[in-house]
């Protein structure tokens, strides 16, 4: 008997060349075909005479073809198939282009159900490549359909012939994963309902009670799950630190540290002498000093006698911590290592001796300090600064070097609160929304390729003025198809060097260069040694460079806010005033309002949670590589009010059964397991 986990290949209908098919979208097992959710929906359950039908508009009519096709080519070699079609309110002219079979399989007399996007007047109506059927077939039309993504070599009708044979052989196998209680108490629909009715829906109605059940239930396990991980992090022992007087480290500060800061501070130091690891987010703007926060739990942790790692996404990016945090240390007596790919191997024997017998006391470095080779006498806190650019396998394996280590994870991607209890559902968050004294606001400018003149003299007036500049633009190489060429970096720098500034020094940063030549070039331009750095968004986590006092983002309209704001953030960090200019190439009014959420505020929660106004989660999504379960059909942006609901209907059953337990709730725990059984490891 079947199961959820079978293959696709073995469901009756299916076979090897379906599955195969069906492969390319990432469907291998009933579960995940019967989990493979339509985008969008066309309603073709109303079938208009002719004379109704809507112009401009996608509709369905049924008639008869009036006489036989003609057949001619235009210039290209393209075929053209005309058709006349008839019923009794009037005459639907249809055209078919590259469909030259058209022309043998459409009779007189035939009738079909016509279904496309209705052009012509009040006396004709038009088609053109409608999707056709003959009348009582209700394969394509006459029903509300669901429309799928898809990938070459899937058409909609394949998937739908799919999911339908899917949907039958599990009807029995379906488990309702929702306790009795809690569907009953939200009105939520049975779930071999809510399946069928997702995908083949009865009505707009049933789609709406189908649709609200598969959110509310993926909700509310997201949250459950998480619930278990905090649980389950509660009864592992972690290195036990001693309270100590801040007030030594705060004084050591060469400036005061913000509240929130402090409160951060303050939030750390209290899961480190509580007898659980700490599993902690700090959370915060470009520039709110979330590296200060790291200091002070590595300060904190040295007292205890505990040793720290800290690991950076770049080489140049961990040397800058390291410049930054080893004087800073060295009075207190706690030393600091730098260990990367490119540390020399005398150097690094002595690093990893040195390691080994406790004597450094904080180790800095980038993936390096994953190797089997780093061991620690007593590692107690690791640290991931950007946290979005390491998976949990990574920062796992970084915790692995300790047992139970306490673990503190940085990032300057602003999130909306909301969003947080989601992809960070599994840590304690702490937010830095304050930013330090004397830090300034960069002035944001919105302009169009009108202003590029004025642009260039601002430019040449910064480089002038000894400061220098970072353009950033979406692509890399010279073989887009887009005929504007700063899409283009390398193109463009280009262009920059030899028309526009010639006597400027320009150089080039992308993705697809070698690490040591980007750390080179990003190495150069900290050093002054570079006017202009044209570069892709591989600057949006990069080194400080404070005089650097103008970021141009080229074709904005490209880019979502809150990537706009990181960029924006690698321009201000000096005494000079800073500037960002958004360059926009189209868009229209959508980009103008966009963009404006840019220009208007500097507060990159703000910006986040506009972003997800506008764009929806998926770009956090697509940044988290978190490891815990991807939304199938939840969407945020549309579905806070029922987060609330399912969140508040965990909350309530958990009070009741805190682990679950209970032999009612032996199903929903499976399931539970199942979804988070990838994340046990890394998130425990």
């Amino acid at each position: 008997m079947a199961d959820l986990g079978t293959n696709v290949r073995y469901i009756k209908g299916i076979g090897e060349t379906r599955a195969k098919a069906l492969e390319k979208l990432g469907i291998t097992t009933l579960r995940e075909l019967i989990g493979f959710f339509p985008r969008r929906y066309e309603d073709r359950s109303v079938i208009y005479p002719i004379r109704e039908l809507p112009v401009g508009e996608m509709a369905c009519c049924q008639a008869m073809i009036a006489a036989a096709p003609t057949s001619h080519r235009i210039p290209g070699g393209r075929t053209v198939v005309k058709v006349r079609a008839v019923d009794d309110t009037g005459v639907l002219d249809v055209t078919f282009f590259n469909q030259a079979y058209r022309q043998q399989s459409l009779h007189a007399g035939d009738s079909f159900v016509f279904c496309g996007k209705v052009e012509g007047n009040l006396l004709r109506r038009q088609m053109v490549n409608p999707l056709m059927e003959p009348s009582g077939q209700h394969q394509l039309t006459g029903r509300i359909m669901p429309v799928y993504p898809l990938t070459k070599g899937v058409s909609q009708l394949l998937l739908q012939k799919a999911i339908r044979q899917g949907l039958d052989a599990c009807r029995e196998l379906l488990p309702d994963v929702l306790p009795d209680q809690v569907r009953m108490a939200h009105q939520l629909c049975y779930v071999n309902y809510a399946y069928e009715n997702i995908h083949f829906p009865a009505s707009f109605e049933a789609l709406g009670q189908a649709h609200r059940r598969l959110v509310f239930e993926e909700l509310f396990l997201v949250t459950c799950g998480l619930h278990l991980l905090r649980s389950r992090r509660v009864d592992v022992a972690g290195p036990v630190c001693r309270a100590a007087d801040m007030q030594p480290f705060y004084d050591a500060l060469p400036f005061p540290l913000t509240g929130a800061q402090r409160k951060a501070i303050g939030d750390a130091v209290a899961d480190m002498t509580s007898a659980r690891p700490m599993n902690r987010l700090c959370q915060g703007d470009v520039g709110s000093g979330k590296t200060m926060v790291a200091a002070a739990c590595v300060w904190f942790a040295a007292q205890s006698g505990w040793q720290s790692a800290l690991m950076a996404p770049t080489e140049i990016l961990a040397r800058q911590h390291y410049e930054n945090l080893a004087p800073l240390f060295a009075r207190f007596g706690i030393s600091c290592a730098l260990l990367t790919g490119s540390t020399k191997a005398g150097e690094r024997r002595a690093i990893l001796e040195r390691l080994s017998d406790g004597s450094i006391g904080l180790c800095i470095g980038t993936h390096a300090l994953l190797t089997e080779d780093v061991q620690y006498q007593k590692l107690g806190l690791v640290i991931t600064d950007e946290q979005h650019r390491f998976g949990v396998a990574q920062r796992s394996a970084l915790g692995q070097k300790a047992e139970n280590p306490h673990m503190l994870v940085l990032s300057a991607t602003p999130i909306p609160r909301t969003l947080a209890l989601i992809i960070y559902g599994d840590l304690d968050v702490s937010i830095i929304n304050e930013l330090p004294p004397g830090r300034q606001k960069v002035d944001t400018f919105a302009v169009d390729e009108r202003y590029r003149a004025r642009l260039n003299g601002f430019i040449r007036k910064q480089v002038a003025e000894g400061h220098q500049v970072f353009i950033v633009c979406p692509l890399v190489g010279d073989g887009d198809d887009l005929p504007d060429e700063r899409k283009a970096v390398t193109a463009y720098a280009r262009t920059l060097q030899e028309e526009t500034f010639p006597d400027l020094r320009i150089a080039v940063l992308h993705g697809k260069m070698k690490a040591k030549e980007k750390e080179a070039v990003m190495a150069a331009f900290a050093a002054g040694e570079t006017d202009i750095l044209v570069s892709t968004t591989v600057v949006e986590v990069g080194v400080d460079v404070p005089n650097a006092t103008l970021m141009v983002v080229e074709n904005a309209e490209r880019f979502g806010l809150s990537q706009l704001h990181q960029l924006r953030g690698r321009v201000g960090r000096g005494k000079a005033k800073s500037y960002c200019v958004l360059v926009a190439q189209g868009g229209g009014e959508e980009t103008k309002r966009r963009l404006k959420a840019l220009t208007d505020t500097n507060d990159g929660f703000k910006i986040a949670e506009e972003d997800l106004k506008l764009r929806g989660p998926g770009d956090f999504f697509g940044q988290r590589q978190h490891g815990l379960p991807m939304l199938q059909i939840a969407d945020l942006n549309c579905d806070m009010l029922l987060l609330d609901e399912a969140q508040s209907a965990a909350r309530t059953l958990l009070a009741q059964d805190d682990q679950l337990a209970a032999p009612e709730h032996r199903t929903l725990k499976a399931r539970i397991d199942e979804l988070f059984e990838i994340n046990a490891e890394g998130l425990n």
